[in-house]
């Protein structure tokens, strides 16, 4: 269930960003630490704080898989994604530390994904974060949608 992605905020804009934070703060015990801490962060919505990812351009992702053992078995999934701030600024850093599942779609990638429109934070039922993603692509009906299941998110702003 969707609370504050584009289908939601065409319906009711004010109504889907108050029933978002009431689903985040009632579900605080169950969220990581880190994103409830950006899914409630105010500058996170806010378009013309730098930070926010609003706009934000892709600049990379990296998908690895760090290993322990003695024949490095052990493995588990992480992801780093880098955005370059929508004022181009600053740079958006966003680590899964331990990914469970993902998923990264797009109609078109030709002229790369466009702009971060929207995301929202979510609990799966086993209790991990989700966290959805859309893109706005450069033609009309063109997006991409990211949908990452971690143990939780960290951010980082980093000054151009």
């Amino acid at each position: 269930m969707a609370f504050y992605l584009s289908k939601e905020r065409s319906e009711d804009i004010a109504g889907s960003y108050r029933r978002y934070q009431e689903y985040l703060r009632e579900n605080q015990l169950r969220f990581p630490p880190r994103a409830f801490a950006l899914g409630t962060a105010e500058w996170w919505q806010d378009p013309g704080d730098h930070r926010c990812p609003h706009d934000a351009w892709l600049e990379s992702i990296s998908i690895f898989e760090p290993a322990s053992g003695e024949r490095s078995e052990q493995r588990t999934t992480a992801i780093r994604v880098r955005l370059l701030g929508a004022y181009h600024d600053g740079f958006i850093e966003l680590f899964y530390p331990q990914v469970l599942r993902y998923s990264l779609k797009t109609l078109s990638s030709e002229r790369g994904l466009g702009d971060w429109r929207y995301d929202e934070f979510r609990v799966s039922s086993s209790g991990h974060l989700i966290h959805e993603i859309e893109w706005a692509g450069f033609a009309v009906g063109e997006t991409a949608r990211w949908i990452i299941e971690a143990s939780d998110v960290e951010f980082q702003w980093i000054p151009k």
